[in-house]
């Protein structure tokens, strides 16, 4: 209870945030329009910033698949973002993460935005650049649910209470 106040304190209400209409592609070399391209009723973005953030990122993974298994209609997706200006050096960037991802799933999922990233960033109600978020949307771009940083056991009760999966006492 204290960490989604100090999360609600830290980064606004999720209900004040959205998800903006961007356009990246995914790993596999497919267009892309979000929110609305999500496969999901319900997506958990992994939103990173710098390279140096893919460890957060992957200590989600694991718990997302599960996720998977329990909920048909929910999707994850790991969202490389990075600025405009790198859109030039988008081949190099996006084929030097391909090469690092051999599962086609896992590229499918992988989008990379070359965009804006501070009014991105306001829209969708994050902070700083310093850390990843997760963020639970639908592919009308409501934000449900948020967090910052890597995965925790008290993070994943909150994402599983508002799925609507949590366990029972």
């Amino acid at each position: 209870m204290l960490l989604t106040f100090l999360t609600l304190l830290m980064l606004g209400s999720p209900d004040s945030a959205t998800f903006p209409p961007v356009t990246g592609e995914n790993l596999n070399g497919r267009e892309v329009h979000l929110p609305s391209d999500f496969d999901g009723d319900r997506n958990l973005v992994l939103i990173a910033f710098h390279r140096d953030q893919q460890k957060s990122v992957d200590t989600w993974a694991k718990f997302a698949d599960s996720l998977l298994v329990r909920d048909s209609t929910f999707r994850w997706y790991e969202i490389p973002t990075l600025g405009r200006r790198y859109k030039i050096i988008r081949g190099i960037i996006d084929g030097g993460m391909r090469g690092g991802i051999p599962d086609t799933a896992a590229r499918t999922r992988t989008i990379t935005l070359y965009i804006d990233k501070s009014p991105f960033r306001k829209a969708m109600g994050l902070g700083t650049e310093d850390s990843i978020y997760a963020v639970l949307v639908d592919r009308e771009g409501k934000v449900y649910w948020r967090a910052t940083g890597v995965h925790t056991p008290a993070k994943a009760a909150e994402l599983e209470k508002v799925l609507g999966l949590a366990k029972e006492p």
